[in-house]
């Protein structure tokens, strides 16, 4: 017989890198959960090289995102054809194809700052370790060498049994799970959630190694197409003297043969190798056809499982998942919004994840891999890709379907249902971005003084306090039009912003009755009680 269950708000499935990233997101909203993972720590063999800028906005909002090292920027992920590292060079290949003269511009655009930070060259161990490290500060209730043999949910909650490692098993149950249990996930096995997309697409085999091979990196490029008539692999670095080679087989090698292909790859003999370990793992591109079943949520791999690309679109997609569900479900648990508020979870990442799916087989390094090609699908910018893609649910206000999937900020211009813009601001005598004024608030930004009013009123009334920002006032402006041109609002309009950063719903101009419109809008947009 089991005692009667432990009880928490939020089961997380998973304590790797999206896991741990849930665990950061639900203790910046003071949700109680607890993580569950199998293993007893970081993979030996990490699988995710870098992160996005995007991605680094998140953990800004949490306040910890000087922890990882910013890369310059002038930065850009390179790759080139080569026999090997010391041998000949070939061509190199772009992320981003052009195919045509009618997509490619006839002038450079000017350079627009995105965001106020550079992504991170780090690797996913190291990630981990930092979000691990941040978690715990938080006082985050990690359960390492903790798995989870059943799975129950009813109408009131999630209950689930646990088998430590000494065998001893638990109960403990949720109003809610969150699995991020990777891409064979028996979570969503168990939901019998299928999956679509392009499928597997080959076992690969890698090796991590170290060796001293910096001089090889001084040209900028970090990737590496290994082309010879015997070896057809794939080499880069994680930055901090660790390499991978991966091999396009599936062949099992000892440790002599795998230090030959090594030399072979780098093309010479003099170097001294450390091997680390081995992987061997299956290539997928598959998204999940729901990220929701009733009280469990996928993410990460768990909900779409990418191949490795230079796009950032299987970890860095996985990160935006969590922090995307976190304030909902603070929203829900506290009473403040109906549980429908979650179903937008689904309404909104999974066509981000379906687009990156898409978006991965028209580029250089997966266009050979698309089943049936068409011309139906273009390849999009990646600063709209990273940084503009649409959310399309009931939680926003004037998304509608005619709109595309992703644009650039500046061409969004404060569109409904994408992510707020950047640009730097002054309060309190200290430079910040637009992007530090969210907190985890639901935030009001106006430049007339009836919004704040009518904010201030809503305040008295309702469950949910709108931070009011008075553009000009509370914060300073390099220009009088930055803000109206941003957000594409008149001076007399406003702008309502989501805890998570992205525009809810907004106001062009000053109707008659302000007070009465934002409430409407936010108690359509949070789903208030």
């Amino acid at each position: 017989m089991y005692k009667p269950p432990e009880e928490t708000g939020v089961i997380v499935v998973g304590g790797s890198l999206v896991g741990l990233s849930a665990a950061v997101f639900l203790s910046f909203y003071r949700v109680p959960f607890v993580v569950l993972e199998r293993h007893s720590g970081s993979s030996l063999h990490p699988r995710a090289i870098g992160f996005t800028a995007r991605t680094m906005e998140l953990f800004r909002q949490c306040g910890f995102d000087d922890k990882f090292p910013e890369v310059s920027k002038s930065f850009t992920l390179r790759r080139v054809r080569v026999e090997s590292l010391a041998g000949k060079w070939f061509e190199e290949i772009n992320w981003t194809e052009r195919d045509s003269p009618k997509e490619a511009p006839t002038t450079a655009p000017p350079k627009i700052e995105y965001s106020p930070r550079q992504g991170a060259g780090i690797a996913q161990d190291t990630m981990e370790e930092i979000l691990r490290q941040q978690a715990t500060a938080c006082g985050a209730d990690l359960r390492y060498k903790h798995k989870v043999t059943r799975v129950a949910q009813d109408t009131d909650g999630v209950t689930v049994t646990v088998a430590k490692d000494d065998g001893a098993e638990y109960l403990l149950r949720g109003s809610y799970m969150l699995a991020a249990d990777g891409s064979r996930s028996s979570i969503r096995e168990g939901l019998g959630i299928k999956r679509s997309g392009r499928g597997s697409i080959q076992v690969a085999r890698s090796v991590l190694f170290r060796a001293s091979l910096d001089e090889y990196l001084q040209k900028g490029v970090s990737q590496f197409n290994i082309d010879q008539s015997d070896l057809k692999a794939f080499l880069t670095t994680y930055s901090d003297g660790r390499w991978v080679l991966i091999f396009i087989d599936d062949i099992e090698r000892n440790e002599d043969e795998l230090k030959a292909a090594i030399h072979q790859a780098v093309g010479r003999m003099d170097i001294d190798i450390e091997l680390i370990t081995t992987g061997r793992w299956e290539m997928t591109a598959l998204v999940a056809n729901q990220f929701q079943a009733d009280r469990i949520f996928l993410a990460g791999d768990a909900a779409h499982a990418l191949p490795p690309n230079r796009g950032g679109y299987g970890a860095n997609t996985g990160i935006a998942d969590v922090h995307n569900l976190a304030w909902k479900l603070k929203a829900v648990l506290s009473g403040q919004s109906k549980p429908e508020l979650l179903e937008t979870y689904d309404d909104e990442r999974r066509p981000v994840a379906l687009l990156r799916h898409d978006q991965i087989f028209v580029r250089s390094d997966y266009k050979a891999h698309l089943v049936s090609p068409s011309g139906e699908t273009d390849v999009i910018d990646d600063d709209a890709m990273e940084f503009g893609q649409l959310y399309r649910s009931q939680s926003i206000l004037g998304a509608g379907k005619d709109l595309p999937k992703a644009r650039r900020p500046d061409e969004w211009a404060g569109q409904p249902g994408s992510r707020a813009p950047h640009f730097w601001v002054r309060q309190q005598g200290k430079t910040i971005s637009t992007l530090d004024l969210f907190e985890d608030k639901w935030s009001l930004l106006f430049q007339n003084e009836e919004w704040k009013h009518a904010a201030l009123q809503l305040n008295a009334s309702f469950p949910i306090t709108i931070r009011q920002v008075q553009m000009g006032i509370d914060v300073g402006l390099s220009e009088s039009d930055t803000f109206t041109k941003a957000f594409g609002i008149s001076s007399s309009g406003a702008s309502l912003v989501r805890p998570d950063g992205y525009i809810a719903w907004r106001s062009v101009d000053l109707p008659s009755t302000p007070g009465d419109v934002l409430r409407d809008a936010l108690a359509h947009a949070a789903f208030l009680v």
